[in-house]
């Protein structure tokens, strides 16, 4: 992994936008730059980001660590849904236009299970801020997680 500097005032911007918007800094500074990019590289760049959210959720999971897994499974969700955005044209800067996104998909596949899942992983999300799931009730939202992002990838075509 390669890292860059910053002075702790744009870090904190960084942080603070990042914790409004529900979404990582990672995920912050590529919004930022994919703007500038072609609409196939921007998908392409999301789903990459995707995968590496996805896999490093998985090992930080395997290793009991479920406070920063639950938000590298909310960071795959959330770059999953920014394909889905870019590629039928909504937004996809905001967790409200997450939220639209997802009953988008809710209203499009006539399944309320997009909108319920996300629910779940909504809730993932949250712990990471609060820490206070169980590994019971953890193992029930990735299971919803997990679920939602193979909906969403076969809606993509992406299996």
């Amino acid at each position: 992994m390669a890292s860059i500097e910053v002075s702790k005032e744009v870090y904190e911007l960084l942080t603070e936008l990042a914790k409004r918007k529900g979404k990582s800094i990672e995920e912050i500074i590529v919004e930022s730059i994919a703007r500038d990019l072609d609409p196939r590289v921007r998908v392409e760049v999301y789903i990459k980001l995707h995968e590496k959210y996805l896999r490093e959720a998985e090992e930080l999971y395997s290793k009991g660590d479920l406070v920063q897994a639950g938000e590298k499974y909310w960071g795959a969700l959330t770059a999953l849904l920014s394909v889905v955005g870019e590629k039928e044209g909504l937004p996809y800067y905001t967790h409200r236009d997450l939220r639209e996104i997802v009953e988008y998909l809710t209203e499009k596949t006539r399944d309320p299970d997009y909108s319920r899942l996300f629910s779940s992983a909504e809730a993932l999300h949250a712990n990471f801020y609060h820490n206070f799931m169980s590994r019971l009730s953890f193992d029930a939202h990735r299971g919803d997680v997990l679920k939602l992002i193979r909906k969403i990838r076969e809606f993509l075509g992406l299996q």
